[in-house]
């Protein structure tokens, strides 16, 4: 049986928070912010927001961690600051 995307989306997210755990600190602005998108019930997406100078750099390692876990990934930039790194599986 084929587990549901959205569940191992929610494990990747939780793999992410605790990776980058220094990015999110709960009393503080969050360079890293996790949200499932599930609009496409076919194809949900993690989406890895990083908000911070040369944002670029951590995005790599968060892709990187993201596909040796098996996720395909693709990067939006939205400028120097502001990168969404967008996880799906199955």
């Amino acid at each position: 049986m084929t587990e549901n995307p959205i569940d191992v989306l929610d494990d990747l997210a939780d793999q992410v928070a605790e990776e980058f755990e220094a990015y999110r600190q709960p009393d503080e602005f969050k360079d890293v912010s996790l949200v499932i998108d599930n609009n496409d019930p076919d194809q949900p997406t993690l989406i890895v927001h990083v908000d911070r100078e040369d944002a670029d750099t951590l995005a790599d390692e968060i892709e990187d961690f993201l596909q040796e876990r098996g996720a395909r990934t693709q990067r939006e930039r939205h400028s120097d600051t502001d990168v969404r790194v967008l996880a799906t599986v199955g």
